[in-house]
């Protein structure tokens, strides 16, 4: 039996895993779950499947979780702390879907522990892939993809020599405006861009989607995780959103990733490996598909793009800031603080203005300088209007 926690239990991804959980119940022993605000599902699934501990990172929410948890066995805290206490607890694999630079601090405890990171966080490898990578690396710690196009990337590559990769090629829905005038863009709102074509997710990461900051956090995840260079990795518009990821061989092969629109196959292959097993999953018929369609990405649509290859090239803390900036710029968005086109402007004009006055690029990436970028960058894109740069 795995001892496995879940940190981010009452995301979407968290969800999903504790799905695949309860299907195997004699498989698993859970340690510890997490959430934020939604105690009664925290506390409802801390005790269904018998955790050791519930943890809420928001401390004012404490007494309502020990209620909830009254007489259960299950223990509850809550905060940063708590956090970081619950993942040094012994575990054998532990899913890290925290959204936002929040999940990093714990990822980077469980990994000193040798333990098996299934990383759905992706600003852990955005804000500090090298750092989070190298811990692994110190306490021989194992880091398994659970984005889709990530695990679709990882499983084209097994039995491959990076040497001979060409080209990583990860795949985008081109979210909620894919067909959307241009001209239209900066009126649509908060609701509009929080609906998505394909894919059942929480708010943050559907705007994302919308706004493709989502994808440009992808490329430079693909950059940190597989040691791929800028210049070799692409995005493409496929609306049918069935192939993840594809990956081009110096023999002109392409490998390509297909399956249906559903995380728990990531996030099974990553709870099984390095074996393969069954999943409650959908089955895809071909033939009824009928076709695959695929065209280029818009940069006038998706400035989020051009940014993300910037902060490939830079590297140091540049992601650090890009991640800030992105999420300073939706808390924004969503607040209707700015508009939906001002949110790349925004972050835009912060890696450019940062940049400029903090040779980030040459930085020593450390959880403190990773989380001063990340403080400077938000304070400096609450202050920028919006206004694109001359």
């Amino acid at each position: 039996m795995r001892r496995i926690s879940v940190f981010g239990a009452t995301g979407s991804i968290g969800q999903n895993t504790l799905d695949l959980i309860r299907r195997a119940p004699d498989d698993f022993d859970v340690v510890a779950l997490t959430g934020a605000h939604n105690i009664k599902l925290l506390a409802q699934d801390a005790m269904a499947l018998g955790a050791d501990i519930a943890v809420t990172s928001d401390p004012a929410r404490l007494a309502e979780l020990r209620d909830a948890l009254a007489g259960s066995g299950v223990e509850a805290a809550a905060g940063d702390n708590a956090l970081i206490e619950a993942a040094a607890r012994p575990a054998d694999w532990i899913m890290s879907a925290i959204v936002g630079a929040a999940g990093l601090a714990p990822g980077m405890e469980a990994l000193k522990h040798g333990t098996t990171l299934a990383l759905a966080n992706k600003e852990s490898l955005v804000t500090a892939g090298p750092l989070l990578l190298g811990e692994a690396a110190r306490h021989g710690a194992t880091v398994l993809p659970v984005d889709s196009e990530h695990s679709a990337v990882f499983q084209a590559l097994i039995g491959e020599e990076m040497e001979a990769v060409e080209r990583v090629i990860i795949t985008a829905s081109g979210g909620a405006f894919r067909d959307h005038p241009l001209d239209a863009l900066e009126a649509v709102t908060v609701a509009e861009a929080s609906s998505h074509p394909n894919w059942d997710m929480g708010q943050r990461i559907t705007i994302d989607s919308a706004s493709m900051f989502n994808k440009a956090m992808e490329l430079i995840e693909t950059k940190e995780f597989f040691g791929v260079s800028p210049d070799k990795i692409e995005a493409i518009i496929h609306p049918e959103s069935l192939i993840h990821a594809m990956v081009g061989f110096n023999d002109g092969a392409i490998m390509a990733h297909v399956g249906p629109h559903d995380m728990r196959h990531a996030i099974g292959f990553a709870l099984n490996w390095p074996k393969r097993r069954s999943l409650p999953v959908e089955r895809l018929d071909l033939a009824k598909i009928g076709q695959l369609n695929f065209r280029a990405p818009d940069s006038a649509r998706y400035p989020a793009l051009k940014i993300a290859q910037t902060v490939m090239e830079e590297g140091g803390l540049t992601g650090a800031v890009f991640n800030a900036a992105k999420e300073q710029a939706l808390d924004d968005f969503i607040a209707g603080r700015c508009g939906f086109t001002d949110m790349a402007r925004k972050v835009d004009a912060c890696v450019d203005a940062m940049l400029s006055r903090e040779g980030l690029q040459n930085a020593t990436i450390t959880l403190d300088s990773v989380q001063e970028a990340d403080a400077a960058a938000r304070a400096l894109t609450a202050d920028i209007t919006g206004t694109a740069k001359g």
